[in-house]
């Protein structure tokens, strides 16, 4: 084989190995949760319960948390003002779109970039938000409350953050769709050097307990309505 030869065929199978490696991360990336792959146990749960009154969130837009606020009037409204028993009501919370990040940890924020990439400022520091400012209670981790007063605004019953409202019951639904698109967007956007599978991997690693990974929000929503007679509200 002379010089030319050589070159060539080394070429021709250094292009062949980058393939192979290409088609590898393509068969490698989970676009779609199949039933095998996530905790459908969980979610048929939620779908079954017996309760009088269940009723799920559709959430895509952060702005400024307010959805938390809505949540927080159902939980007050259903138990005070109508006198339903905690035991007889289910809200979940379904977040996709932006919304979808308030389900992961400090880490995720920081190491993302999140507020930044989202807009989203800490009103700690007026700067873009290193820390998911939507989760923490002002009642601290063990959430000790100064009243149990619901009428008072430092009661749990006032409380507005994802911390007390998964206290209360409240199931944050995530949706691994858009979480598979947002990885690739905070790929693009920061040029990370991880494929986007792995930053899909490392970010539900640090998903909050008491937050349910479905395949894809607009479905659950769907079977939460049709099957498990959830009323619908979007905010």
């Amino acid at each position: 084989m002379n010089k030319a030869s050589r070159r060539f065929f080394i070429a021709q199978a250094a292009t062949g190995v980058a393939a192979l490696a290409s088609m590898g991360s393509t068969a490698e990336a989970q676009l779609v949760y199949r039933t095998s792959e996530w905790k459908m146990k969980d979610f048929n749960y939620l779908l079954q319960l017996p309760a009088r009154f269940k009723q799920v969130y559709d959430v895509s837009k952060i702005a400024d948390g307010r959805f938390l606020n809505n949540i927080k009037n159902s939980l007050n409204g259903l138990e005070f003002g109508f006198g339903v028993p905690q035991t007889q009501m289910q809200i979940i919370a379904g977040l996709h779109g932006p919304a979808n990040m308030l389900n992961y940890d400090d880490y995720v924020w920081q190491k993302y970039r999140v507020g930044e990439w989202l807009n989203i400022t800490d009103p700690e520091t007026g700067k873009p938000a290193q820390r998911n400012v939507f989760y923490p209670s002002k009642a601290g981790k063990d959430l000790h409350y100064a009243s149990q007063d619901p009428n008072q605004e430092n009661s749990l019953y006032q409380d507005t953050s994802v911390q007390a409202l998964l206290s209360r019951g409240v199931t944050f639904l995530s949706c691994h769709t858009a979480l598979e698109e947002q990885a690739r967007g905070l790929v693009k956007k920061w040029s990370l050097p991880q494929a986007p599978e792995d930053v899909v991997k490392d970010i539900m690693a640090h998903a909050y307990p008491g937050v349910l990974i479905v395949p894809s929000l607009v479905a659950a929503l769907a079977v939460l309505q049709t099957e498990g007679h959830y009323s619908y509200i979007t905010v």
